[in-house]
C-alpha cells in the first residue's frame, strides 16, 4: 500500500468494544504519524497475559473501546515530524516502555525506567496531543501500552521503537519486545547468576520460561522450576529447567521445600507470577551471606509483601525488575544479534500460529493455559 505520512490509512484491527467479550475484527482509520510518532505496519503479534489482565478489566478502570496488543515485529511506514532515527521500510519492535535518552533514567546505566515513556496502563491517548490515532467512523478507539499492535498499522511514539536488523526473521524475533527480554533480563541483568550457580524460577509461563533460559545462558548448573500446573514441567526442560517442585506436593512452605533441596537455599530466586505469597517464598528460599531474589510479577493493587527483617540481616537480598531491566532502543537490538548468532533461542517459544481473523483462538489458547505464545499473523 503506497502511502503518504499525511494519509489516513484504512485497515483491518482486532477491537475490544466490551471487558472479557471476544474482539471483533472492524476496519479502522489510523491517523498519520504526528511529532515523534512513527506508522507500522504491524506483520506479527502474539498476545500476551497483560493483554488479557485488561481485557478481563478486573481491579482497574476499564477503558473501551481499545485495540490490545504489544508484542510484535513489523516495518516503519511513515514517519512524523522530528524523527530522526527511523525511516520508512525499517524494521522494527515496538515496545511498550520507552527511551527518550534525555531524562534521568535514561541517562543512567542502572535504570530503564524512562520518565517521559514508562508504561502507563491507564493512558489511552497518545502523549504528543492526548489524542487517539484510530477511529471508526470518527468515533476514537483507544490505544494500549502505547502500542496497540492488533491493528495492521498502528502509531507509536519514536522512543518506544527499536531499530532491528532487517535480516532478522520478525515472526520470531517479535517475542523480545515484551515476555523474552522480562523473564530472561530478570535473570541475566539483574539476578546475575555466578556458572555453577542454583537457581529456581517461580512460574513457568513464558516470562518464567524466558528466566529459565537466562539461567542455562548464565551457565547455572541447577535450575529448579517451581509451578503448581505439572503439565509445565515437561515444557520447561527444554529451556533448561532441570528439576521440579510442585508446591501443592507438600504439606510446608515451599521455600522450606527449596531450602532442604539446595543444602541451605538456592544462590538465585527469579519471582514470575505476580502471586505475592510466590513472591515471599522466592525471597525466603534464597540462600543467607549471598542469595538474591528478583520480584517480576505483578502482584494485585491489595497485596502486602511480608517477610522477618532478619532474613535481609543475614545478608539476602531482595530485588524488583521491569522488562528485564533493558532499554528498548539501546539493547534491543542487541538481544537480536545474539539471536542471530545462535547465542539463544526464542522459536521454541512459539507454540501455535493463527491467521488474524482468528484472534480470539489467541484469547482461548491463553485462558485454557495450552502453548506459551501463539504468534498471530496478520497478512492471511
Amino acid at each position: 500500500m503506497a502511502t503518504t505520512a499525511n494519509q489516513i490509512i484504512h485497515c483491518k484491527a482486532a477491537v475490544s468494544w466490551e471487558a472479557g467479550k471476544p474482539l471483533v475484527i472492524e476496519e479502522v482509520e489510523v491517523a498519520p504519524p504526528q511529532a515523534m510518532e512513527v506508522r507500522i505496519k504491524i506483520l506479527f503479534t502474539a498476545l500476551c497475559h497483560t493483554d488479557v489482565y485488561f481485557w478481563e478489566a478486573k481491579g482497574q478502570s476499564p477503558l473501551f473501546p481499545r485495540i490490545f496488543g504489544h508484542e510484535a515485529g513489523g516495518i516503519v511506514e511513515s514517519v512524523g515530524e522530528g524523527v530522526t532515527e527511523l525511516k520508512p521500510g525499517d524494521h522494527v519492535l515496538p515496545i511498550f516502555t520507552g527511551e527518550c535518552k534525555d531524562c534521568a533514567h535514561c541517562k543512567s546505566e542502572q535504570s530503564n525506567m524512562c520518565e517521559l515513556l514508562r508504561i502507563n496502563t491507564e493512558r489511552g491517548v497518545m502523549i504528543e496531543d492526548g489524542k487517539s490515532r484510530f477511529s471508526i467512523k470518527g468515533k476514537p478507539i483507544y490505544h494500549f501500552l502505547g502500542t496497540s499492535t492488533f491493528s495492521e498499522y498502528t502509531v507509536v511514539h519514536s522512543g518506544c521503537v527499536a531499530k532491528i536488523n532487517p535480516s532478522a526473521p520478525l515472526d520470531t524475533v517479535f517475542v523480545l519486545s515484551c515476555g523474552f527480554c522480562t523473564g530472561f533480563g530478570a535473570t541475566v541483568n539483574v539476578a546475575k547468576p555466578p556458572k555453577g550457580s542454583t537457581v529456581a524460577v517461580f512460574g513457568l509461563g513464558a516470562v518464567g520460561l524466558a528466566a529459565a533460559e537466562g539461567a542455562r545462558f548464565s551457565g547455572a548448573s541447577r535450575i529448579i522450576g517451581v509451578d503448581v500446573n505439572p503439565n509445565k514441567f515437561e515444557q520447561g526442560r527444554k529451556f533448561g529447567v532441570t528439576e521440579f517442585v510442585n508446591p501443592k506436593d507438600y504439606d510446608k512452605p515451599v521455600q522450606e521445600v527449596l531450602v532442604e533441596m539446595t543444602n541451605g537455599g538456592v544462590d538465585r530466586s527469579i519471582e514470575c507470577t505476580g502471586n505475592v505469597q510466590a513472591m515471599i517464598s522466592a525471597f525466603e528460599s534464597v540462600h543467607d551471606g549471598w542469595g538474591v531474589a528478583v520480584l517480576v510479577g505483578v502482584p494485585s493493587k491489595d497485596d502486602v509483601f511480608k517477610t522477618h527483617p532478619l532474613n535481609f540481616l543475614t545478608e539476602r537480598t531482595l530485588k524488583g525488575t521491569f522488562y528485564g531491566n533493558f532499554k528498548p532502543r539501546t539493547d534491543i537490538p542487541l538481544v537480536v544479534e545474539k539471536y542471530m548468532n545462535k547465542e539463544i533461542e526464542l522459536e521454541k517459544f512459539i507454540t501455535h500460529s493463527v491467521p488474524f481473523s482468528d484472534i480470539n483462538t489467541a484469547f482461548d489458547l491463553m485462558l485454557k493455559g495450552e502453548g506459551i505464545r501463539c504468534l498471530i499473523r496478520m497478512e492471511e
